[in-house]
């Protein structure tokens, strides 16, 4: 039996002991305290991202150079989207926890949200002169976005595997 922690999932399966049937342990990990604590994390994270941009970041902002002043205006916003994709996902799968909507109305929205891998911005010039505050949000949501990442590929695969086998009429 496979053990899932917050920072990894495990996306085997083991066999449900009388029914002959397999639980995914991803699917479960929707349903835990531990997806709470990574919903609870992704929307405090949203709550500081938009403080911080408010707020300090546009102080911030205002002692940038011009050039550096671009960099901060599109990684600001490559942050605010990749953190409303998070979000959406997030929500959609808190929706589907707590039964408000299906699991195949789970499957269409979430072919909606985009997380794909979208490179690091540490190699765009001036990047490192961004304030240190808005490089620390980034990093963050790259983080979470990893966590998101593997969780939905493990998700996905457990779906797709449900498919195949109620497709099958061998396996019927």
């Amino acid at each position: 039996m496979s053990v899932v922690s917050v920072g990894h999932i495990v996306s085997s399966v083991a066999p449900h002991s009388s029914l002959g049937e397999t639980v995914s342990f991803a699917e479960h990990f929707t349903a835990s305290e531990q997806f709470d604590v990574i919903f609870k994390d992704g929307m405090a994270l949203v709550e500081r991202t938009a403080a911080y941009l408010d707020g300090a970041g546009r102080k911030d902002s205002k002692a940038l150079s011009a050039a550096v002043n671009v960099v901060y205006a599109t990684e600001s916003m490559r942050l605010t989207t990749r953190l409303l994709e998070l979000a959406s996902w997030l929500l959609m799968r808190r929706a589907l926890k707590s039964g408000e909507i299906t699991a195949e109305e789970a499957h269409v929205k979430r072919r909606r949200i985009r997380l794909g891998s979208v490179a690091r911005p540490a190699h765009v010039k001036g990047f490192s002169e961004l304030p240190q505050g808005l490089r620390r949000l980034i990093e963050e949501s790259f983080a979470l976005q990893d966590r998101i990442v593997r969780i939905d590929r493990a998700l996905e695969a457990a779906r797709t595997a449900r498919v195949d086998e109620t497709m099958n009429p061998v396996g019927s």
